[in-house]
């Protein structure tokens, strides 16, 4: 078999696509693969002053609570951080009012 009777059923349709595939990169420029594990440990931090704000030190805790969050969401565990924010946010609050 030569390689002129090799067909490509999908060639014509490939020239033509118009998506576009992205990567993500870090800061220096280095690809960012999902196999790399995120540093979750500033969320957790941020998680565990959070929820101690509701019990003791009101303002300082939480407050620690929001800026670890803020660290969080910055070193890619957005998702710990958002909790992290939104529970010393509502515990300044909840402060506040009572």
């Amino acid at each position: 078999m030569n390689g002129k009777n090799v067909k490509t059923p999908n060639k014509r349709r490939l020239e033509n696509d118009d998506t576009e595939f992205s990567e993500k990169l870090t800061a220096d420029g280095r690809r960012l693969r999902s196999t790399e594990r995120t540093d979750t440990t500033y969320g957790w931090i941020g998680i565990v002053a959070s929820l101690l704000s509701l019990i003791v030190w009101p303002l300082f805790t939480a407050v620690a609570g929001i800026f670890f969050g803020f660290m969080s969401r910055r070193i890619g565990a957005e998702a710990l951080g958002n909790i992290a924010i939104a529970i010393g946010v509502l515990s300044i609050f909840i402060r506040i009012v009572i």
